[in-house]
């Protein structure tokens, strides 16, 4: 896991003492893993910088959010394409920086501020095997797709809305320029994907790309070389008031924000869902390791 070492982390630390004071700060979170990790570690990072904070965590996304814009929840942290697509109903495709700043726009109008992204992006991604893959030269979706046009037999795990929806499976062949007949795609639930390709039933598997399965089965994330799968950049927002109420509050979440990426929350979500460690446990550890507690 990275450690951070910039200025940032020392000036949130030091100004907290004399500005947190007893700010009340309500934190939220969503009802899986990887949000109730990030809205544990949240509240044990702003409490030791002196912050009075209710953890809210196990919510639905879309209850979620109407509570950040109805005041209840000042602070969790969403995906740039959630906002994007689900919550301003924004169909147009747009890289990772357009996706972020439309968001960041569209939702300044409601009251809600974006602060820096991090670098995990919990986006759709084909994964195989690694030892499959490196023996096949696979590291990208367009080594991928010339295998696949090379004859190489290879079998698919979908979901079943990714196979059938307008922005799924049919355009990223489309986007790729490969084609894969319909007795080499199997259709499963999201959570028996991952069994699947570990137990080689399929050679390549639809996963997220910070599920803590992935570093657990040794998996290889194929790169997304042409930018097809939109962007869920993994971003603390605040309320705008909760940041005016609180003047090192961005500061503060933007020093952890820097903190992760799609290695380090596969492997935190890994030591949840695969090692059965508590979410506690794992937050505290993160949070002592990189020096913010």
């Amino acid at each position: 896991m990275k450690r951070l070492i910039t200025t940032l982390s020392g000036l949130a630390l030091a100004s907290a003492m004399t500005t947190a004071g007893a700010a009340e700060i309500t934190v939220g979170g969503k009802n899986f893993t990887e949000q109730q990790i990030l809205s544990n570690m949240t509240t044990q990072y702003l409490e030791g910088l002196g912050y009075d904070v209710e953890n809210r965590s196990g919510m639905g996304s879309a209850v979620l959010r109407q509570a950040q814009e109805n005041g209840q929840i000042d602070l969790y942290w969403e995906y740039t394409g959630t906002s994007l697509i689900n919550y301003n109903d924004v169909t147009e495709r747009l890289g990772p920086e357009e996706t972020y700043e439309r968001v960041k726009e569209l939702d300044a109008e409601k009251g809600l501020v974006w602060l820096e992204p991090s670098e995990a992006n919990n986006t759709y991604a084909l994964a195989m095997r690694e030892d499959d893959a490196e023996e096949r030269g696979i590291a990208s979706l367009s080594d991928l797709a010339q295998a696949v046009n090379d004859g190489e037999e290879l079998t698919f795990a979908l979901n079943a809305e990714f196979y059938a929806r307008e922005d799924g499976w049919r355009p990223l062949q489309q986007a790729y320029d490969f084609r894969v007949s319909r007795g080499d795609v199997k259709r499963m639930d999201s959570g028996l994907v991952y069994p699947a390709l570990r137990d080689g039933d399929v050679e390549v598997g639809l996963v997220f790309a910070t599920d803590g399965r992935i570093p657990a089965f040794d998996f290889r994330v194929l790169e997304d070389d042409k930018g097809y799968f939109p962007a869920y950049a993994l971003t603390p927002v605040v309320r705008q008031e909760t940041l005016e109420a609180n003047t090192d509050l961005a500061e503060q979440m933007n020093a952890l924000s820097a903190l992760l990426d799609d290695e380090t929350m596969a492997e935190l979500n890994a030591r949840v869902d695969v090692e059965r460690e508590n979410i506690e446990d794992v937050a505290q550890s993160f949070l002592e390791e990189n020096e913010l507690l």
